[in-house]
């Protein structure tokens, strides 16, 4: 197992034995309760002349101690640990020390962990199965503050900005979309409802206006992808 020590280092007074950083080199730090990540990790920056791993942590408590003494560049972090999370280690290094960018390297594609990450101050978020080229474009990325996301991040992203920027359907409305979704017409939806016809067609047409559809198929289909129907049709 590897040791949670700085393995390089360019401050003066390095330990005895370790190889010095060139300035030039960005220095990141490790953080991961598995070992075999950081070991695999460790293996595949190295190949990479432009970065210098100076240390490793097995939990977020750990990091947040390692990036006072070390002061690295990147950090790439995990989000599931013992003792401390990635998310709360992520808000406390960014906040306390904002010139060190962090990056949240995951098996979580999860759109709550994706966006609480985000906020908490991660440059970028990428899933473990991304390819090195990913990771090494995000390490040098977050150097010039830019972000890079695993495309199926990207993804639950854009879906949950449009939901967020598209108009609310009201309750009634959910409702009508849910009969729509199961093949009901509009005399079926108002006799089903007790309301009247002219009432359903207004609904059915402030459906289509807020979803920006134009009929009933796409309509639903705009449902699912927003996650309108996932819980009210199943």
């Amino acid at each position: 197992m590897l040791e949670d020590r700085p393995i390089t280092r360019d401050h003066p007074g390095s330990p005895a034995g370790a190889e010095p950083v060139s300035h030039e080199k960005i220095r990141i730090l490790l953080v991961d309760d598995h070992s075999i990540v950081r070991r695999g990790l460790l293996a595949v920056l190295h190949s990479q002349p432009g970065f210098a791993v100076v240390g490793q942590a097995e939990n977020g408590l750990r990091a947040i101690q390692q990036v006072e003494r070390l002061r690295p560049d990147v950090v790439l972090m995990d989000l599931k640990m013992p003792e401390m999370g990635g998310l709360e280690a992520t808000r406390i290094i960014t906040e306390r020390y904002p010139e060190t960018r962090v990056i949240v390297l995951s098996a979580s594609d999860l759109e709550s962990d994706v966006t609480q990450a985000i906020k908490a101050g991660a440059t970028s978020y990428l899933l473990k199965d991304a390819s090195d080229a990913v990771l090494f474009r995000a390490i040098r990325e977050a150097m010039q503050g830019n972000a890079v996301l695993s495309p199926k991040v990207s993804g639950l992203l854009l879906n949950q900005l449009r939901a967020s920027a598209a108009p609310r359907l009201t309750s009634r409305e959910l409702e009508i979309l849910r009969l729509i979704s199961l093949g009901h017409t509009n005399p079926e939806i108002a006799q089903q409802l007790q309301v009247g016809l002219p009432t359903v067609r207004t609904h059915v047409i402030n459906i289509f206006n807020k979803l920006g559809v134009k009929d009933r198929s796409a309509a639903v289909a705009a449902g699912y992808e927003r996650g309108l129907l996932s819980a009210l049709s199943r």
